[in-house]
């Protein structure tokens, strides 16, 4: 039986979830990617709280993005939630591709996070 895309995400997405998880000393970078946009959030799962989340629809980035649902858009949402994250000091997280593959725009975000200093 062949899975339809979003079955396939869904699948991925419960065996990532199964080994992924963010304590307060590594919060987890979840990212979540739709057809228009792409979301990231760092979250404390021991304390079931978001500690900084930045999107393409924010206030501060979607007057200079034409679109979200490109790879120069992940990056300046990477770039901003690790200048989020850090003005709140967490230097170290773990990543949460969100059943998505380690791929284009999710794999920008990513690399964007690292450069603008988050640790994983």
């Amino acid at each position: 039986m062949k899975l339809t895309r979003r079955e396939s995400i869904k699948r991925r997405h419960e065996r990532v979830r199964s080994r992924v998880f963010g304590t307060s000393e590594r919060p987890r970078l979840a990212v979540f990617r739709s057809n228009q946009h792409i979301y990231a959030q760092v979250i404390d799962d021991t304390k079931h709280a978001t500690l900084a989340s930045a999107s393409t629809l924010d206030s501060e980035l979607k007057p200079e993005l034409s679109t979200g649902a490109t790879c120069d858009s992940s990056e300046r949402v990477g770039k901003l939630i690790a200048q989020r994250a850090l003005a709140k000091g967490i230097q170290k997280v773990v990543f949460d591709r969100g059943g998505n593959l380690y791929h284009g725009r999710v794999k920008a975000l990513a690399d964007a996070a690292r450069e603008g200093g988050l640790d994983f």
